[in-house]
This record gives structure tokens, sequence and C-alpha cells, in this order.
């Protein structure tokens, strides 16, 4: 009873302790702590016979201790915490679920759009299935859930994962309003981009090894592919939306993108140009906004694309 009643006093002192200090380490780790509660109140811990084995959580320091090369591609959208959970099934097979925190809608759908391939599905924001693969966004995560060895029975799993994840985000999923002011008339939804880095760029639509329009973790911008019945075969048109922080940043980036890939739009009176192979390229500036064309199939089609996009909203 003794030895009770004082482990029962150490407790509440250590209690009252813990309770004093927390205020004074500040409202950031108060909010890392219940990030950390409630992501992991978002996945399941059952599902049918599969159980959750091991849970590890990852900032963008530590990402790499996870997941090696493509770390780099979710700190290019900013994410702030990573969830990762093992769930264990029948005869020992495991199920990966990865559930990043990206701190808003816009940068989870973004790193969702670096890689749309796959059956599409509605879960989520937007979702697709490849390969034992799941991806989804739906407010302000992005969420994968992957099955080590591909059955109907983990496919199965992996789905209803998805959903019963997908069911506990509360949070709401719009659109960034820069992919929204792309113009939707031959537009394919499935392959839209919405980044900040010229690497992102790069790697789903080459312009330049050097970073020519100034992208950089402020800045934002929308790759859109069009494909138009007046074009050649399995050619697409390619716009690219850019919104600078501020009209200074857009007008640099503007004169230096001119005149290191439009040379010879600097004698124009518009930047627009046939190119060698009968297509239109151009660009055009409003304000902190940069439009750009590539491959339309006519010189009406690259100046309607320009000026829907930046149009206000």
């Amino acid at each position: 009873m003794v030895q009770d009643f004082f482990n029962r006093g150490k407790a509440k002192k250590i209690g009252l302790l813990f309770g004093l200090i927390i205020p004074l380490l500040g409202d950031g780790l108060m909010e890392a702590v219940d990030r950390t509660t409630v992501m992991k109140q978002l996945i399941p811990t059952k599902v049918d016979s599969w159980r959750a084995v091991k849970d590890d959580f990852y900032d963008p320091q530590s990402i790499f201790d996870y997941i090696d090369g493509a770390g780099e591609v979710y700190r290019a959208y900013n994410f702030q915490l990573l969830l990762a959970r093992r769930f264990q099934g029948p005869e020992g097979r495991l199920i990966f679920v990865d559930l990043f925190f990206m701190g808003s809608p816009a940068e989870a759908f973004g790193v969702f759009t670096h890689d749309r391939e796959g059956e599409k599905l509605t879960i989520g924001g937007s979702a697709v299935y490849k390969g034992g693969l799941l991806s989804f966004w739906k407010g302000s995560y992005f969420v994968s859930v992957y099955a080590e060895e591909e059955t109907p029975a983990t496919k199965e799993v992996v789905l209803r994962l998805g959903r019963l994840i997908a069911k506990r985000i509360k949070e709401d999923s719009p659109l960034p309003s820069l992919v929204r002011r792309l113009p939707t008339a031959s537009l394919l939804p499935d392959e839209v981009r919405y980044f900040h880095n010229h690497l992102i760029l790069n790697y789903h639509y080459f312009i330049s090894e050097e970073n020519i329009l100034e992208l950089d973790d402020k800045t934002e911008a929308v790759l859109g592919f069009y494909q138009f019945k007046e074009a050649q075969e399995q050619v697409k048109t390619v716009l690219l939306g850019i919104r600078y922080p501020g009209e200074r940043q857009a007008g640099q980036a503007w004169r230096r993108f001119i005149h290191r890939y439009l040379p010879e739009a600097e004698r124009l009176p518009q930047a627009l140009v046939q190119t060698e192979n009968g297509l239109w390229t151009g660009a055009q500036k409003n304000k902190n906004l940069i439009a750009i064309v590539f491959d339309a199939p006519s010189q009406e089609i690259a100046l309607s694309l320009l000026t829907s996009f930046l149009q206000s909203l």
C-alpha cells in the first residue's frame, strides 16, 4: 500500500512537471506531438487478418534513411512528416502504408501528380493503382499503400486500406488555384503536373539544364498537356504556367527566358514564333504570372491558351 501510494505520488509529480515543461518548449513541439497522434489514428491497426506490426516516423532530414533516391521528390514538395506503418498478414506477407503530411492540399496534389501512371480509381482526391501500389491524395496528405507480393487477395486489402484511410481524412481536397487556370478544352486531365522547381519541370518536360525560368520553392508551376484534333498524331501541345512571389521576380524570369529560349521573339511585337517543326511556341506575362505554350498546332490556338490562362479567375 505504502509503495503504491508512493508510486502514485511520483506519477502525479512527473505529470505535473511534464505539464509545466511542454508549454515552455513552444507551439512547434506541441504541434509535432499532435500531428503524430493524428496520423496514427488515420491508419487502421487491423484489416481482416492483417495487423500493424511496426510504426516509424521520418522528417525531411531523416527520410533518406527510409526512401533512398526518391526522398528528394517529397522534399521538393515541402513534405513535413511521414508515418510508415507495416502490416503483416497470412504467411508473413507484408503491406506497407506510407502516410505523408504535406502541409497543404496543394503540396499533396503536387506530389501525387509526379507519377500518375496506373489504373484510375475514385479514392480521395484522385488515385492510381499499379503493380501492387495504390497512391492517392486527400486534404494535406499523400498516401501510398504497397503490397510486397501482389495477388488478387492483397490487392483487395490494399484498396480497402486506402478507402479506410481516405474516409478518416476529413479535410477537403481543393485543386491549387493555378491548376484551375488551365483551359479545359482538349486538356488531358490525368497528365496535369503541379510543382515548384526546375528539376521536376525537366523530369516531365525538358526545357533547359539551366534554371532559366528561375523556379524555386517560392514559385508555383503547372504543366498541362493538350491533344488537339488539328495536331499531328502523337504530338501534344504543352502549356506551362508559373506564379512568382511578385512582379519583379516574374519580370526578371521573363527577360531571361525570352533571351535564352526565344531570342528571335525579342524583335517581334509579341513573343510567338513558328518553329522548324511547323508548330508554334510563345509566351505572355501578366503581373506575377507567366504562361508559355509549346508545340501548338496553330498561332490561334497558342494565343487562346496563353490569354485564357492569364485571365483572372
